[in-house]
């Protein structure tokens, strides 16, 4: 399949060696190539056979070899953005299983959709795959199989116009630590009042979600004090649309949080979550207060 809409590839990375190296060594087989392939590396030290792969890759011109010294999500997908040639960028997780047909069809969804963000198919590891090998439902609760408009996007496996991000500001760098909802805050402003977000089924990916690297090398969310995992809903919140909206979002996720299974079984963990919850509270309006950190134009 062959379409006039050149797409480039970018992987935000950080703490991950072997499993980027499997990743980049899958796009670069695919039937339909990426116009190149953008790897924004966020981490400090590779193991050596790591480094001399991506090193060799970079030299003979099959990747651009990205280095950021500090780690955030945004700003690694803003530095993609910012250097990408291809008229859509389509952004993967570092540790995926990608379709043979997965550039093609991002491209085709473009195309026939006219969106500006398109999102694939991801299959987590815990998903039972029906009869047909294909997952049922999403953990939102969409179908897998039928593509249509959704109010979500996740960075994973999502595709963006690059003309229309760039003048959208690209993603706000406010969204720190696991920058929790930072895909839904671009999102909102892409498309504006829609806030729709085109889902193709047909462009998949099989998410390894591997224990360590990534949003993971903070923690898990569920047992820690840290508010990285927190202060990005708060501050998507805070974000939103009507005063009341907001309110009631912040007084309410507090106490959701801790209605899970996980605090049912062990409510030692609850007064933990709690502080994560509220420092994650405080530190969103800190953020809010500075405005938001868009691309500079």
């Amino acid at each position: 399949m062959n379409y006039a809409t050149t797409v480039t590839v970018a992987i935000p990375t950080y703490n991950r060696g072997v499993v980027l190296v499997e990743t980049v060594k899958q796009l670069l087989s695919l039937n339909s190539q990426a116009r190149e392939i953008l790897v924004v590396d966020q981490t400090a030290i590779h193991e050596e056979d790591v480094h001399r792969q991506l090193e060799t890759l970079h030299n003979c011109g099959d990747i651009i070899w990205h280095r950021l010294s500090t780690p955030s999500i945004p700003r690694a997908m803003n530095k993609a953005l910012s250097a990408a040639l291809g008229d859509v960028v389509l952004f993967l997780d570092d540790d995926v299983v990608v379709t043979s047909d997965l550039i093609a069809e991002h491209a085709r969804a473009h195309e026939t959709s006219a969106a500006n963000i398109v999102m694939g198919m991801i299959r987590q590891p815990w998903h039972k795959a029906d009869a047909d090998g294909a997952d049922s439902k999403h953990d939102s609760g969409l179908p897998a199989r039928v593509p249509g408009y959704i109010d979500y996007a996740i960075a994973c496996n999502m595709s963006v116009s690059r003309k229309r991000a760039l003048e959208q500001g690209g993603f706000d760098e406010n969204f720190v630590g696991a920058a929790y909802r930072f895909e839904d805050e671009f999102a909102r402003r892409v498309n504006g009042s829609r806030n729709r977000v085109y889902y193709h089924p047909k462009a998949s990916v099989d998410h390894l979600k591997l224990d360590q690297g990534g949003t993971r090398t903070r923690g898990d969310h569920l047992t820690t004090f840290s508010p990285t995992h927190t202060v990005g809903a708060y501050y998507f919140f805070l974000r939103g649309r009507g005063v009341r909206h907001r309110v009631r979002s912040i007084v309410k996720r507090p106490f959701r949080s801790v209605m899970t299974r996980h605090h049912l079984r062990k409510p030692w963990w609850i007064p933990v979550t709690f502080v994560s919850e509220v420092a994650g509270i405080f530190w969103a309006f800190v953020l809010f207060a500075r405005g938001p950190r868009h691309l500079k134009s």
